[in-house]
C-alpha cells in the first residue's frame, strides 16, 4: 500500500508483520474491552462488524456465541492468521478479505461497527457511504485508537531508533479530524491512560509490528534496527511497562 499522507508516500505491506502481529499485539486492556461490551459489541442478538480487523485481535478477545461477527481486512496474510485463530479456539466468525470501503456485505446488516488504529488509512467519502449503508438504523459506529506516549523514556528511545533506520515513518497517525458528525446524531469520546505490561521480547515484537519496520524497511535495514533495538532494551528490566493513551470515539446512526 502507499498513501500521500502517511510516511511521505513510503509504501508499506502489512503483511509483511503478520505473524509478529499476531503474536504480539494483543495488547489492548481489560479496561477498553469493559467500555465495548457497554457500548454493546458482541451483545447476545447482534450484528458486529470489525473493519481493519487485522489478524481479529478484538474478535478474538470479545467473541459472543451468542453474536453474529464479521472481521473484514485488506490483507489476506493478515486474515489467514485470524481465521487460524478462531479455528483452534472454536470459535465462528465470518472473515473476508476486502477493502473496507467496499465490503459489499448487505445493506443495514450490523448494529454495530468496529475500526481499531486503522481510520487514517482508508478513503474518506468512500468509508462515509459505507459505513452508513451497512449500519441498522440507531446502530453504531465505535472508532478506536491506541498509541504510546513519548514521554514514556522506552517508547520515546524506541521510536527515535525506528526513525533513525526508516526517516520517512511519520509515527503515530494522531486523532483525526472527524468527518462522521454529517451521518450521526452526535458524537462521543472517551481517554484514559494505562500501564501496558511487556518482557523485552513482547516490547520489541510489538516494535516489529508497527508500520515503521517490518512493513516498510528493506530486510538489511530491518536487520540493523532490530539489533540496535534489542541492545538498548537489554538496558532495561526484563520486565516494565510502557504508557499508553486510549480513544474511543463512537456515534449512532
Amino acid at each position: 500500500m502507499k498513501l500521500e499522507n502517511i510516511d511521505c508516500g513510503k509504501a508499506y505491506d502489512w503483511g509483511f508483520t503478520s505473524e509478529q502481529y499476531a503474536k504480539y499485539r494483543d495488547i489492548y486492556p481489560d479496561k477498553l474491552y469493559e467500555k465495548l461490551r457497554a457500548l454493546g459489541v458482541a451483545a447476545d442478538g447482534t450484528a458486529w462488524l470489525d473493519l481493519g480487523t487485522g489478524t481479529g485481535v478484538l474478535i478474538q478477545n470479545l467473541y459472543n456465541k451468542n453474536a453474529r461477527i464479521t472481521g473484514v481486512d485488506i490483507t489476506e496474510e493478515q486474515i489467514r492468521f485470524a481465521r487460524e485463530t478462531a479455528k483452534e479456539n472454536g470459535f465462528e466468525v465470518d472473515y473476508l478479505v476486502s477493502p473496507a470501503e467496499s465490503t459489499n456485505l448487505p445493506d443495514g446488516s450490523f448494529d454495530t461497527i468496529t475500526a481499531a488504529q486503522c481510520f487514517s488509512y482508508f478513503e474518506r467519502d468512500k468509508m462515509k457511504a459505507e459505513v452508513k449503508r451497512l449500519l441498522k438504523p440507531g446502530g453504531k459506529l465505535i472508532k478506536i485508537y491506541m498509541d504510546w506516549c513519548l514521554d514514556d523514556e522506552i517508547a520515546e528511545k524506541s521510536v527515535s531508533l525506528v526513525k533513525e533506520y526508516n526517516p520517512d515513518w511519520t509515527g503515530k497517525m494522531g486523532i483525526e479530524e472527524d468527518i462522521y458528525d454529517d451521518l450521526f446524531a452526535g458524537r462521543k469520546t472517551e481517554e484514559f491512560y494505562c500501564d501496558i505490561a511487556f518482557t523485552r521480547e513482547g516490547w520489541h515484537g510489538r516494535m516489529c509490528a508497527c508500520r515503521g519496520t517490518l512493513a516498510s524497511m528493506s530486510k538489511e535495514q530491518f536487520e540493523k534496527w532490530s539489533r540496535s533495538h534489542l541492545k538498548m532494551l537489554s538496558s532495561y528490566p526484563e520486565s516494565f511497562t510502557v504508557k499508553h493513551k486510549i480513544y474511543i470515539t463512537y456515534f449512532v446512526l
